[in-house]
């Protein structure tokens, strides 16, 4: 998977290389930040790591497709320890592009069954942070150690949960936590669950919609709708879609909303 590099007037470009942190080197001390997350929670560098957290930050824009890709994995292990109760902080900061609504939404979307790591847009005070640790990237996930030192400046590609466990610095082994936070109640208004997956292109969406009419839509990669359906309120309702909706290889992603919530899964078309 490619990222995307960032220019701030000639647009976006993809590109392969390994590009990372560029405000600080691996081993430098970072400076202190505070910022507000979309749900009005404030978070402080300093007081994470005088604490003796390990920090990841993962640096994204809500119209990146590389982000979109590893969003749900990022939520997992932001989900697996603890949701910032334990010993691991995870901390999502827009790259200075969009606003509260904008990345609540790309939450909503891209975000995957797991619990959403808090993110920080343009209300909350991201663009000091994007523009301090200077991604050339993104996503850029990187991690901070409890000395306030950068350990990683790059932890990249993301294949599992399994990458940003193995930047683990030597001697930190944290154990998975059980979340003391979870989804909103309005938000089961909603489930999906799509199997097989990965899948060859026969793919079944098991759906449940609560309240009203709901969409079903499918959407790549490129963020372009390749299918859209219209259902009524059920409790539990199934649709197979074949080969004539996924028609190439790829990650896609298959999303249902009621016009108040939005859930999301990715699908692998293999």
């Amino acid at each position: 998977m490619k990222k995307i590099l960032l220019f701030a007037l000639l647009g976006v470009f993809a590109f392969t290389a390994n590009a990372q942190i560029q405000g600080y080197a691996v081993g430098q001390t970072v400076n202190d930040f505070t910022v507000t997350d979309t749900k009005g929670n404030v978070h402080n560098l300093y007081t994470y790591t005088a604490a003796g957290k390990h920090v990841f930050l993962d640096f994204f824009f809500t119209t990146c497709p590389p982000c979109q890709a590893t969003n749900p994995t990022w939520n997992e292990f932001y989900d697996k320890y603890g949701c910032n109760s334990g010993d691991v902080i995870c901390i999502s900061i827009n790259s200075g592009l969009n606003n509260d609504p904008n990345v609540i939404t790309y939450e909503n979307t891209y975000g995957g069954s797991f619990n959403h790591t808090p993110a920080v847009s343009t209300d909350g005070g991201c663009t000091p942070v994007d523009s301090d640790f200077n991604p050339v990237a993104y996503p850029t996930y990187c991690l901070i150690g409890p000395d306030n030192q950068l350990k990683n400046g790059d932890i990249w590609p993301i294949s599992g949960v399994s990458t940003f466990e193995a930047a683990f610095p030597s001697g930190f082994n944290p154990q998975p936590l059980a979340c003391t936070v979870g989804i909103d109640e309005n938000e089961n208004a909603l489930s999906l669950n799509v199997f097989p997956n990965p899948s060859t292109g026969h793919v079944n969406i098991n759906y449940s919609s609560k309240s009203g009419i709901s969409t079903i839509e499918v959407v790549d990669i490129l963020g372009k709708v390749i299918y859209s359906s219209t259902v009524e309120k059920a409790t539990r309702n199934l649709i197979h879609l074949d080969e004539e909706v996924f028609t190439t290889k790829g990650i896609y992603f298959v999303r249902i909303s009621n016009g108040e919530n939005t859930t999301a899964e990715k699908v692998i078309i293999q």
